[in-house]
């Protein structure tokens, strides 16, 4: 088995896929690209160190897709899998009355059944490699379900629970699994439009006076993940004091939650 550790990302071609890619490259890292999109997988591969980069054109809802990129993947790195980051998600704003059924499926079927299949199918080239990791990127919508963000937080507390049942079924095998929970983080999923409005996501995290964090806090977030001891690690203030919130003054949180979704 090769000495030079390896990662494993979804959705690659953008955003904190592409953030981590950059820095778990610059520290020497064998890395694997995946994403839908070919030509965003090609930028990103651009940004990185020649011959240190691997890339998958790949749907996370396809499971045999999946067995693919893997096979091909640990081909290139040695045997080694040390990081599978399940991080490709969508998002999808707005009242579930207003969000479609197949938007709905689309959601689930990438932000929760893309980790689910990931999980499954990455378990064996985990376990092949010793101290090995897998990182979800959950969300603050998996600390506290809030209006307007109902079928994300679904997902993102699926995530979480996936996350927390896995570091208990797999630590006999040597294998951490850590998520992050980051609040709105400075990426391209931001300007998705909200379903039933004519605003950006983007638009209104910032019209509620909450603040953007920058992707590469993301990234070094899931470096110490990684590296750390935390099941799972909170990204930006907005995520923190949704945890304080949620944790010490539930009452309040709900109360806040119902005025918010009054004002809309």
């Amino acid at each position: 088995m090769s000495s030079t550790k390896a990662i494993f990302i979804t959705g690659g071609g953008s955003g904190i896929g592409r953030a981590v890619a950059i820095l778990f490259a610059s520290r020497g890292w064998h890395v694997g690209l995946a994403d839908v999109n070919a030509a965003a997988l090609a930028e990103t591969a651009a940004l990185l160190p020649a011959g240190q980069t691997t890339t998958h054109v790949m749907d996370v809802r396809d499971r045999d897709g999946w067995k693919v990129a893997l096979d091909a993947f640990v081909a290139t790195s040695g045997g080694r899998l040390d990081v599978l980051f399940n991080n490709a998600g969508i998002a999808a704003g707005g009242t579930l009355a207003d969000n479609s059924f197949d938007e709905i499926d689309r959601v689930v079927g990438i932000n929760l059944m893309g980790v689910i299949n990931g999980a499954k199918i990455g378990y064996p080239y985990l376990k092949a490699t010793p101290g090995s990791c897998l990182l979800n990127t959950a969300s603050a919508a998996g600390i506290y379900g809030g209006p307007g963000i109902g079928i994300d937080a679904v997902t993102k507390f699926g995530v979480r629970a996936l996350t927390e049942s896995l570091d208990g079924e797999w630590a006999a095998d040597g294998i951490k699994v850590r998520s992050l929970m980051p609040s709105f983080i400075d990426t391209p999923l931001l300007q998705a439009g909200i379903t039933g409005s004519n605003r950006s996501v983007k638009e209104a995290v910032i019209d509620g006076g909450m603040e953007i964090t920058p992707v590469v806090d993301v990234a070094q977030a899931a470096w110490d993940a990684v590296h750390g001891d935390k099941l799972h690690t909170l990204v930006g203030k907005t995520a923190k004091r949704l945890a304080f919130a949620a944790r010490w003054m539930p009452g309040g949180l709900r109360k806040q939650m119902k005025t918010r979704q009054a004002l809309r």
